[in-house]
């Protein structure tokens, strides 16, 4: 018999480490101590104040992913990396440290949480410690303010005025649309115990007078006001069934007619659910987090919105493998 070769089994282990020196690297603050030039692992350890010696083979390590170039016995920043990984960049990811630790040690408990038939990571935002949850947001809130401006932009929301985040998380969202359209205000809706978070990150940005807040639980009361645009960001997921379809139904009861949803976030798939590959494997996230979310199919999201009473529910795929689902109040 012929024996299969392992590639493909090779490729996913490699691959993990290449991940983990990423994240060491975002954690110990790598890339921005190489922002200014090159230099050797000796200065590279004291920009940080780790040893050198230990220092050094992650140094290699990233030189091997790409992110960084050796250069006789310096180090200095790939182009990538220096636009995205250095802290002083305005288009700085680095803070997503914070979320992927948190995530990446919530997989490596999926066959715990397959054999309890519970989720051994549970992301419970009620009862987690404050610490944990102002890091969870602030390794969100890079990302929500790229979102809400590339939306704010490709959906040209110049001519709204009112603009409703459900699950806004850190409003970054929000924050980044109204920068973009200056006639837009916003209302970030949030749990809670999320709000008093949503608002520091919102004062930290001085959007006070343009961005309000409002705390509750939008699976169990509708939104007060009317909106011309709702966003529904990496929120969906989160829920059960029958609990995304209220969320959902009280989202669109809050429009105004001719307004429009955006739905978008890591949950939206094909519906034989094994596509888009990015979005089928990220869902095992889902089930250490989550009790009842998960990603969910475009069948069901389009069902979902009409139910609502909303129509001309579209999926916008975009380069990067990822979906937007817009449906409006007609």
């Amino acid at each position: 018999m012929e024996v299969p070769e392992t590639a493909a089994i090779s490729h996913l282990i490699q691959n993990a480490y290449s991940s983990f020196a990423l994240l060491a690297g975002m954690q110990l603050g790598v890339f921005t101590s190489l922002a200014d030039g090159r230099l050797d692992p000796l200065h590279v350890a004291e920009k940080i104040r780790v040893s050198s010696e230990r220092l050094s083979p992650l140094l290699y390590a990233l030189a091997a992913t790409g992110l960084l170039r050796v250069e006789g016995n310096r180090f200095v920043n790939s182009d990538e990396a220096q636009r995205y990984l250095v802290e002083t960049s305005p288009e700085y990811v680095g803070n997503l440290h914070h979320l992927l630790s948190d995530l990446w040690s919530a997989a490596l408990r999926t066959a715990d949480s397959i054999r309890l038939d519970h989720p051994q990571a549970e992301h419970s935002f009620a009862g987690m410690p404050p610490g944990k949850l102002h890091n969870f947001l602030r390794g969100l809130h890079d990302e929500a303010l790229a979102t809400g401006r590339d939306l704010a932009a490709r959906f040209d929301f110049s001519s709204r005025t009112r603009l409703l985040d459900v699950g806004g998380g850190s409003g970054g969202l929000a924050i980044a649309a109204t920068e973009v359209c200056p006639a837009l205000n916003a209302t970030v809706v949030d749990l809670p115990e999320v709000i008093p978070f949503t608002r520091r990150f919102i004062g930290e940005a001085k959007a006070n007078q343009r961005i309000r807040t409002l705390a509750m639980d939008v699976t169990r009361q509708p939104v007060p006001g009317e909106f011309d645009v709702a966003v529904v960001k990496a929120f969906i997921q989160t829920l059960s069934p029958d609990r995304a379809a209220v969320a959902l139904s009280h989202v669109g009861a809050a429009l105004r007619p001719g307004g429009a949803v955006y739905i978008l976030g890591n949950g939206i798939l094909d519906d034989c659910r094994y596509s888009p590959p990015d979005a089928a494997i990220f869902n095992i996230v889902f089930l250490n987090i989550y009790r009842g979310g998960r990603a969910y199919t475009e069948s069901e999201y389009r069902n979902w919105l009409l139910q609502a009473g909303l129509s001309d529910v579209r999926r916008v795929r975009q380069t990067n493998g990822s979906s937007i689902i817009t449906a409006r109040k007609t």
